[in-house]
């Protein structure tokens, strides 16, 4: 039987000891390609107030032990009919219910506000194949009624790069983008893209492949952009970016990469997109080989850099293995609707 509390993410001792379970979950089987979250970027995530997102954890106790972690996100300015979550066990502590416990509880918090459309990730290795059977993670979800919507290939480049393949990956590219200008920056994005920056980021989770999910574009000003940006600061995190302008000096391609002090030898690929009516032009090559330059010319202590693609999406797959990665994982996007 589970106790299942909030934490409160300003009490440091309460903190730690939930993250403790989450982080001894999070690694256990996985080997060196895991990819938690570390301690100091989510105190910062779920210490932030926000107006994009709530995010909040909880831990399960049985017998005055800490057990369980959980942690519920919730969209506030759009997608309003979903609700994001994550249940962790600490593994000397499974198959004793605690799991089931706290994701009933977080799926009850979901549908009180509202929230009918539950999101749910879990990641397995290469041998589980793209359906993970057999996995723990994935047949946990699995016995609880959520669907794999979306199948996705853990990637790691092995850093550094050589700097020929860079430069001829480049020069391969700039032949169909002669109209186009590339701009590479370390940081926030520059005042004068923003606008841009912003309309094409913000449909990235519907211009990438997401299966049968039906997601909406993410509703984000520049003054919440700003905020986002303070945060991922406090979070000990670096952005590295590039971008395709027209002629106009919009934003019409970008990808961005994220270094951690954290893990300082390791960087994590975060969103590369080029707008629909400027595809065709290797734009999407072009920024992220430019960026890829960029990370090692100021991280030269990276050793490698974690991405995830749709296994679906051949194109940015193909782009990703003429830049050397390889596959190391799995992980499913998984989906329930509750009544």
């Amino acid at each position: 039987m589970s106790d299942i509390r909030p934490v409160d993410p300003h009490d440091d001792a309460a903190f730690d000891a939930w993250h403790e379970v989450y982080l001894a979950s999070q690694l256990h089987g996985r080997g060196d390609w895991a990819s938690p979250w570390q301690r100091e970027e989510l105190r910062a995530q779920v210490q932030a107030p926000s107006t994009l997102r709530s995010n909040t954890v909880y831990a399960g106790w049985s017998a005055g032990r800490l057990v369980s972690a959980g942690w519920l996100a919730m969209p506030l300015r759009d997608n309003l009919d979903r609700a994001y979550l994550a249940v962790d066990v600490a593994p000397g502590d499974r198959r004793s219910g605690h799991g089931a416990a706290m994701l009933a509880h977080l799926e009850q918090l979901a549908l009180a506000e509202g929230r009918t459309v539950i999101g749910a990730e879990t990641s397995w290795g290469l041998e589980s194949g793209a359906e993970g059977e057999g996995d723990p993670g994935r047949e946990f979800l699995v016995a609880h009624d959520y669907t794999l919507m979306l199948g996705d290939v853990q990637r790691q480049l092995d850093l550094p790069v050589a700097d020929g393949l860079l430069d001829e990956l480049a020069a391969s590219a700039a032949g169909h983008h002669a109209a186009y200008t590339l701009r590479s920056w370390v940081g926030p994005v520059p005042d004068d893209l923003a606008e841009s920056w912003l309309a094409l980021s913000t449909t990235l989770m519907t211009e990438a492949p997401t299966g049968e999910m039906e997601l909406e574009p993410e509703v984000v000003d520049v003054a919440e952009m700003r905020v986002h940006e303070e945060m991922v600061a406090r979070q000990g995190r670096t952005k590295y970016n590039s971008v395709a302008l027209d002629a106009e000096g919009t934003v019409v391609a970008y990808t961005d990469i994220a270094t951690t002090v954290h893990e300082p030898d390791r960087a994590y690929q975060w969103g590369t997109l080029v707008a629909g009516a400027h595809r065709g032009h290797r734009l999407g090559l072009a920024v992220k080989a430019a960026n890829l330059a960029l990370l090692q010319r100021e991280c030269p202590g990276v050793t490698r850099l974690t991405t995830y693609n749709a296994e679906v999406n051949a194109h940015m797959i193909g782009v990703n293995e003429m830049l050397g990665y390889r596959p190391v994982a799995r992980l499913g996007e998984f989906e329930k609707k509750l009544a």
